[in-house]
This record gives C-alpha cells, sequence and structure tokens, in this order.
C-alpha cells in the first residue's frame, strides 16, 4: 500500500503547486485521477493545467466526456478512476479510503494552510487514514521550502 503524502500549502497557491506536482507525476509515467471536493473547481483547475502557471501545456481532460479512459491527467468531483490513473491528487477538501489508497502508487493530499477548515479537513483524513494503517508523511512550506514535518506508519 502506498503512503499518502500530505502538502500543507502556506506560502504558494494550489495554482503555483499543482502544475509541478502533476508535470512530476507525469514524468513519473502513471496517469493521473485528479479529485476535487468541489466541482465547482474544476473549471479552475482545468485553466490551471492548461499552462496558466506552468510553461507548458499538461495533458488533461475534465470526467464525463466521451474520451475519459484516454486522459493521462482526468479532473474529477466523483468516486471512481476511469482513467486506470495510479496516481491518486486530492484537492479542495476531496477524501479518500485507505481501501482505495490501496488501489494507487501515488497519493497526494494538497491543502490550504491559510484555511482553517481546509486544515482541519486534512487533519480529520490524516487520522482516519493512519488509523486504518495508512502509512503518510506530512510536508509543509512553512519555512518557505517543503519539509517533511511528521511521518506515521
Amino acid at each position: 500500500m502506498p503512503e499518502v503524502l500530505f502538502y500543507h500549502l502556506t506560502s504558494s497557491s494550489l495554482g503555483q503547486m499543482l502544475p509541478q506536482l502533476v508535470d512530476r507525476t507525469l514524468k513519473s509515467d502513471l496517469r493521473i485521477l485528479l479529485r476535487s471536493g468541489d466541482a465547482g473547481q474544476l473549471a479552475r483547475l482545468d485553466a490551471q493545467l492548461w499552462g496558466g502557471n506552468s510553461p507548458q501545456f499538461l495533458p488533461h481532460g475534465i470526467s464525463g466526456q466521451q474520451h475519459d479512459r484516454d486522459q493521462p491527467v482526468l479532473l474529477t468531483a466523483g468516486a471512481g478512476n476511469p482513467n486506470g490513473a495510479k496516481a491518486l491528487i486530492l484537492v479542495h477538501g476531496a477524501k479518500t479510503t485507505a481501501q482505495e489508497v490501496a488501489e494507487f502508487t501515488r497519493v497526494s493530499l494538497v491543502f490550504n494552510g491559510n484555511d482553517t477548515t481546509a486544515v482541519e479537513n486534512a487533519r480529520a483524513e490524516w487520522k482516519q487514514l493512519t488509523d486504518a494503517g495508512v502509512a503518510a508523511k506530512y510536508w509543509s512550506q512553512a519555512s518557505g521550502r517543503w519539509e517533511m514535518k511528521a511521518q506515521k506508519n
């Protein structure tokens, strides 16, 4: 079972960090399921991956289209894994389960450290997953660069 990487954003926005995370993951030859806990944010995520804060276009699509299974990155607010992704990225309070984590090679949960509700939700997700036996690492950029602050196996 893979570990879940929690990314606590404090000095950069999701729009700045997400294209980098997606690009690195794609370079690892992993398809990505990018799940938002807010369906209203899918258009914004789509714009960010079209080159908003990235020097290049990151190939992707929004779920519910004709070619979902062919997308290297599939944006969704729903359950399931229509593109057969091996990497799961959770944003905007999206949740997962220990059972679902086991289906992926890499799982990342990215949250806004300046939003109290997002921090509380991430803490609850950490507890739920680690209590179920999922290994997790907590990364923070509070110092201005990414540092691992906690780990649970």
